[in-house]
């Protein structure tokens, strides 16, 4: 199961990241993530039905943070899309509001589901068996609506709202970027704002966060006094780019084998000493 669900992820940020690199506007972005997940989702919910969880464990560890690695995609694209869609065209103080307005719809699920984030963002396990198990919700629990149009041999009681609590921590970034980049334009002059507006990352994420550990690790912004969060906040603005979840990013640079474990730091070095050493030939 691990394996499957690991390729089907891996498989899916990669067509991800090739759909960011081809075209970047959120819209249009959205839309092609969307249809690339749904046939993820779709193609893990096969599989799933048809397989026989091997231990209560499996299945727990499965419906907690397999699954809503995937669902939460799909609600985050959807979310870009229809904030995109539905932006209103007018000053940028109107355009800020509307961004800070739809902040506020992250902070009213937070209050409204404080009780379940608060035991999910502590590691808890000791309810999982009603919250992660198949047809064994407790209509105590503070159970959406929803759940009850779902399809319960792939769905528990709660498995969604880990997606939305993933999916809301980085549409929370989404916002906060934009919000920034509003701000940027305000506080730097036209000519600043060409240059860094025309700055983009063409690389993969995986590579700009290998890059962001190893300066970050190496304390060589801000005499080492930014957190990797500040950091990740600064890239995403100076490149242009999301980086979503990075932390996610970097445990699966750790989980490459030795030799391959900082292939873009290595290529860096190695492309720069051949650039060195061919300039010293001529």
């Amino acid at each position: 199961m691990k394996n499957f669900s690991d390729g089907l992820l891996t498989s899916l940020e990669k067509q991800l990241e090739t759909i960011y690199r081809v075209d970047d506007r959120p819209i249009v972005h959205a839309e092609k993530a969307i249809k690339a997940t749904i046939s993820t989702f779709e193609e893990l919910k096969s599989f799933v039905i048809k397989y026989t969880f091997n231990s209560k464990d499996e299945e727990i560890e499965f419906f907690k943070n397999i699954k809503p690695k995937v669902a939460s995609k799909l609600i985050y694209y959807n979310e870009i899309y229809n904030i995109e869609i539905n932006k209103p065209s007018g000053s940028k103080k109107v355009v800020k509001k509307y961004y800070v307005k739809e902040q506020t719809k992250l902070k009213d699920f937070y209050y409204s589901n404080k009780d379940f984030y608060k035991y999910y963002r502590s590691g808890s396990n000791s309810l999982d068996k009603k919250y992660f198990l198949r047809r064994k919700h407790d209509i105590r629990l503070t159970l959406d609506s929803s759940y009850f149009q779902s399809d319960y041999s792939f769905a528990t009681s709660h498995d969604f709202k880990v997606a939305q609590i993933l999916a809301h921590q980085d549409l929370q970034k989404y916002l906060e970027l934009k919000l920034r980049k509003h701000k940027i334009n305000h506080i730097i002059s036209p000519s600043q704002q060409q240059n860094t507006s025309a700055l983009k990352w063409t690389g993969s994420k995986v590579a700009l966060v290998e890059l962001m550990y190893a300066l970050h690790t190496e304390g060589v912004l801000n005499n080492g006094n930014l957190s990797l969060n500040e950091t990740a906040k600064n890239m995403e603005v100076l490149f242009n780019i999301e980086l979503g979840q990075f932390n996610r990013i970097f445990s699966e640079i750790k989980k490459r084998k030795t030799i391959e474990t900082t292939s873009f730091l290595d290529n860096l070095k190695h492309n720069l000493t051949k650039k060195i050493q061919d300039a010293d030939e001529k």
